[in-house]
């Protein structure tokens, strides 16, 4: 599903225009963002839970040259799906 789908298959579940819908995303995505890059834990009940998490540093190999390399240290996104999401995906 792109953005411009979930926009139109919001706005249609809802009492709000597709305007109206595109800015409540631009909003959330922002809001997310923010709270992620300052360090916070975005939780949304039987949805998904994002954190910002630090990586070590590591080796690895260059997959084209198979020559040995560092990985540096890094922050990076976790997103951990909900139970409830993850039971109506199996069902």
């Amino acid at each position: 599903m792109t953005k411009s789908e979930l926009i139109k298959a919001i706005a249609k579940k809802s009492s709000l225009t597709e305007a109206q819908t595109n800015d409540v995303v631009k909003a959330l995505t922002n809001v997310i963002t923010e709270a992620l890059a300052s360090g916070d834990k975005v939780q949304l009940p039987g949805l998904f839970t994002a954190e910002a998490v630090e990586r070590p540093a590591r080796n690895g190999r260059n997959p084209r040259t198979g020559e040995a390399m560092t990985i540096p240290a890094h922050r990076a996104v976790k997103i951990s799906a909900s139970s409830t999401l993850k039971k109506a995906v199996a069902e």
